[in-house]
């Protein structure tokens, strides 16, 4: 501090650059907005929407979470962030826009925030300077002000460069939606896997938008004053401060995957048991929070964690269960989805998702209540393509059937006219569930005929178990029975063929 009072001039002379420096960045954005109001008066712009409607920033009613009754959780401001949502839409498909401006204000209050405002601009594609173009981020950052918001939220992923020149407008954080779902999958990871998996995509995120200034960017000093005693010839400019984190987030996602890659012996362990003993495999997909949990627990008591939030469990549950005709098969809780859900997740959720891939019946579970079913639809059939389930048979369950009338229901038939519709709350469709799936499980491919002694009534259960059994006869020499198994069981029970 005493070196800077020893030189005021230096002080004034920085104080003079930095006020030149603002007076014509100023001037330039001046004689920039004078030549735009020269421009021509028409009120079109060819084949584009009218300007005033482009102009217009509209706002989405309904979406604010913030308490009217502040004593209902006194210290609740201190805790949540205070955000506003941002998007853009083009022409004709303000609906849709709508629809995921919602989602993403659901995203946002399980990510532990009050939203306070929803905000879409009708443009072609977004600004590829700001996002929203420089007027329209000057009325945001008004809007941020007036309600005094410290976060705003772009619906789309937003580039590095968008990001910061939004920033750089309305001086509060600016985030995107992929960061909004990675922070709900940081917070809601148990498992030493799903940790793992949610950190790995975080860098992977973060990776391209390492930012800083001042000191943080500084070089390290190279040759002798760096202590790499090279001596003289090899004193470069050294390795800046981005450089080294890009260096070391590179070397703890080598890590991680490593350690991902580690934790599937066991899955394929499992897997294989099942597969030796000729269990099928049913995988239960669906939109995030759309009951796919409610379902398995429901059907098969699992207790796995139920909450009304997007991506409340992360880690597969697989849990054993059997027909009505006694064949046993294997039901999997999977990672919900949802619209844009970013690739990083879906790489480092491909572990989990291996029990879609290796699924014989996919369970695709619907929120029948949702305003856009069908997008919903759409998105997980996408994420399962990606996987590479796509000809995977599949069952369509529309569950909370409780919570919708009799037109909703025809115009969900349309959609998936085989469809089951469910409630995993109430237990009504479940049966019907529980014989659709039965009826689309694969048959095993060998015939036999046997014939059992009494005193081996292991091999019959078994046959009930891991078969199935199409007659049965009990005679004075044995069991008598026809069955269809594996290939596996029928090299077991060679010694007990008969001619039929």
């Amino acid at each position: 501090m005493a070196e800077f009072d020893e030189h005021p001039d230096e002080d004034d002379t920085l104080d003079r650059i930095l006020a030149t420096g603002d007076a014509r960045a100023y001037s330039v954005f001046g004689r920039a907005q004078a030549l735009q109001d020269d421009a021509s008066e028409s009120t079109s712009d060819g084949d584009q929407f009218d300007r005033e409607e482009r102009r217009a920033l509209r706002r989405v009613s309904g979406l604010s979470t913030e308490l009217e009754d502040v004593t209902e959780v006194e210290y609740r401001q201190l805790r949540l962030e205070n955000v506003v949502l941002i998007g853009v839409f083009p022409q004709g498909s303000l609906e849709d826009a709508e629809n995921s401006l919602r989602e993403l204000s659901a995203l946002a209050e399980t990510a532990g925030a009050v939203v306070l405002d929803g905000l879409l601009q009708r443009r072609p594609h977004p600004d590829p300077g700001t996002y929203l173009g420089r007027g329209k981020a000057e009325e945001l950052r008004d809007v941020v002000r007036s309600l005094n918001a410290d976060t705003v939220i772009a619906d789309t992923e937003l580039a590095p460069s968008q990001r910061r020149a939004l920033e750089d407008v309305v001086k509060v954080k600016v985030i995107d939606r992929t960061a909004v779902i990675l922070d709900i999958f940081s917070q809601h990871a148990k498992s030493r896997e799903g940790k793992a998996q949610v950190e790995l995509a975080q860098l992977e995120y973060l990776l391209p938008r390492l930012r800083g200034w001042g000191e943080s960017m500084s070089r390290q000093a190279g040759g002798q004053v760096g202590g790499a005693g090279a001596g003289m010839g090899s004193r470069g400019p050294g390795e800046t401060k981005i450089e080294l984190d890009r260096r070391r987030i590179h070397s703890r996602m080598a890590r991680l995957r490593k350690q991902i890659k580690s934790f599937a012996p066991s899955r394929e362990a499992k897997r294989a048991n099942r597969s030796r003993f000729a269990v099928p495999s049913v995988a239960i997909v669906g939109y995030t929070n759309a009951g796919k949990s409610s379902l398995l627990n429901r059907i098969t008591r699992a207790g796995v964690l139920v909450e009304n939030a997007l991506f409340a469990t992360l880690d597969s549950t697989t849990r054993r269960t059997r027909t009505e005709d006694g064949r046993e098969y294997t039901l999997s809780d999977t990672v919900g989805f949802v619209r844009n859900l970013p690739h990083q997740l879906v790489d480092a959720f491909r572990s989990t998702l291996e029990e879609v891939t290796y699924a014989d019946l996919i369970v695709h579970v619907v929120d029948a209540s949702h305003p856009d079913p069908a997008a919903q639809i759409a998105t997980v059939h996408d994420v399962v393509g990606d996987v590479g389930s796509r000809d995977t048979p599949e069952i369509i369950v529309f569950n909370k059937s409780d919570l919708i009338d009799e037109d909703q229901r025809l115009l969900l038939r349309g959609l998936a006219p085989d469809a089951v519709f469910v409630s995993a709350r109430t237990g009504e469709g479940i049966e019907r569930v529980l014989e659709a799936i039965e009826d689309r499980l694969p048959h095993p491919p060998v015939d036999v005929t046997l014939l059992v002694p009494y005193d081996r009534g292991d091999v019959i259960s078994m046959l009930h178990r891991r078969g199935e059994v199409a007659t049965i006869d009990y005679r004075e020499d044995g069991t008598f029975v026809t069955a269809s198994v594996s290939e596996e069981i029928a090299a077991q029970v060679t010694e007990f063929a008969v001619e039929a």
